[in-house]
């Protein structure tokens, strides 16, 4: 399996940005579509965004979208999560995951679907 280790959680007053990082290692990272899922206290996970092996296709949560893009870098083996705008209920344990794309093009929102994941990155927003 691939390993993924994310990083730029924090603190952030509402309305800020963060820019989450997910370095991944151990397997072809093009390979693999990444997502980025959260889960509040109290709250079962929850899908944020994905994005395709060539970040060709994307997908977001209706209650991210147009404040979070997700991206990557390929020759850095690392995806992305750009948060603006935030919102204290963005508050939550941000993971990153990587999917296996067995042939696919679009990548699932499905958390069964991942079969990596990462410890988790905090990210509070205060009002």
């Amino acid at each position: 399996q691939v390993q993924l280790v994310e990083s730029g959680g924090g603190l952030v007053q509402a309305g800020g940005s963060l820019r989450l990082s997910c370095a991944a290692s151990g397997r072809t990272f093009t390979n693999y579509h990444m997502g980025w899922f959260r889960q509040a206290p109290g709250k079962e996970r929850e899908f944020v965004a994905v994005i395709n092996w060539n970040g060709g296709s994307t997908s977001y949560a209706d209650s991210v979208k147009g404040r979070f893009t997700i991206s990557r870098d390929n020759a850095m083996d690392t995806v992305y999560l750009q948060m603006n705008s935030l919102k204290p209920e963005d508050t939550a344990v941000y993971y990153c995951a990587a999917s296996y794309i067995r042939g696919r093009y679009y990548p699932s929102s499905s958390a069964a679907d991942f079969g990596s994941w990462g410890q988790g990155t905090q990210v509070t927003v205060s009002s």
